[in-house]
């Protein structure tokens, strides 16, 4: 039995995490176990800038190399074996993304990976359990994050189609989301509904595992419809600081997690399903595993 650590870090439009996975390799018998053995989270916010002005500003570029560094000395304590940090759509969007890339570098060791909307749902697709899915259903992965949102199409443990649009819950609070982005969203989702049945939705992202959360639900089981459209109006009717309060919401969920529900209930809509299942992995689950088969390659 060997013990190994790998690390991941996600840079995306709201906030930065940092995942430790501990990886198990047990020879009898052959057997591979990620096990996560810490999660932090930043609330950096990129998007703000980069929605707002096409840049990202000094101030936030600051804050991501103190974080990073943050980071480093984490993953130095932890002794990691091997690490990549990955950036989404706000990094994607930025015209001064090479300038940021190579300033942080410079100060933290750290290369960010600028990721295709492609690359990103093909590695939160690696980090779904799919192995444990009825084969003669068809999924589709469901991840909303704060600048787009990532839909993978997989049947029998393989990926069929995947999409990714500019639809993300800091573009909704910034009223910047595009009517023909959201045409397109609904176009590909309901095209998907055709084509394919039975269907059944995985969400991820981390307002859809704060709605499973807060729906009380015990693990494995989907979230209703139903839970999705009462948290919504609750939460909706209160202000931001009340979400807090009440619901026990950071400063940088509480106003994001009113369109993100509105949003996995439109494609729950155009997708004619009424429950979603809701594992707790994320694109950082996939880039882990990614790592991992790239050191499987390398022996």
């Amino acid at each position: 039995m060997e013990l190994l650590k790998f690390a991941a870090i996600d840079i995306g439009t709201n906030a930065m995490r940092l995942l430790i996975n501990n990886v198990i390799e047990d020879k009898f018998p052959n057997k591979v176990s990620f096990i996560k053995e810490s999660l932090i989270r930043l609330p950096i916010r990129l998007g703000e800038d980069v929605f707002k002005d096409g840049i990202i500003g000094e101030k936030k570029i600051e804050k991501l190399i103190k974080a990073l560094t943050a980071y480093r000395l984490l993953m130095e304590i932890e002794e990691v074996f091997d690490f990549r940090a990955c950036a989404t759509s706000a990094m994607r969007q930025a015209t001064n993304s090479q300038e940021v890339i190579e300033k942080v570098f410079s100060e933290t060791g750290i290369l960010i990976n600028v990721i295709s909307g492609k690359e990103e749902a093909d590695l939160l697709y690696k980090a779904q359990a799919i192995n444990l899915l009825d084969e003669k259903h068809f999924y589709l992965s469901v991840d909303l994050g704060g600048g787009s949102i990532e839909l993978t199409l997989f049947s029998n443990q393989e990926s069929i189609v995947s999409r990714s649009f500019e639809v993300g819950t800091v573009r909704f609070l910034n009223k910047i989301v595009e009517k023909k982005e959201v045409k397109n969203l609904k176009e590909f989702v309901q095209q998907v509904k055709k084509e394919y049945q039975p269907l059944t939705l995985i969400g991820s992202g981390g307002n859809i595992n704060k709605l499973f959360k807060l729906s009380k639900n015990v693990e494995n089981t989907p979230l209703d419809v139903k839970q999705i459209k009462k948290l919504h109006k609750q939460l909706a009717a209160l202000s931001v600081l009340d979400r807090m309060k009440f619901f026990e919401l950071n400063p940088d969920r509480a106003d994001v997690i009113v369109p993100a529900a509105k949003i996995f209930l439109q494609v729950m809509k155009w997708s004619d399903v009424t429950e979603i299942f809701v594992p707790s992995v994320g694109l950082s689950d996939g880039i882990v595993k990614q790592l991992y088969l790239e050191f499987l390659l390398k022996r």
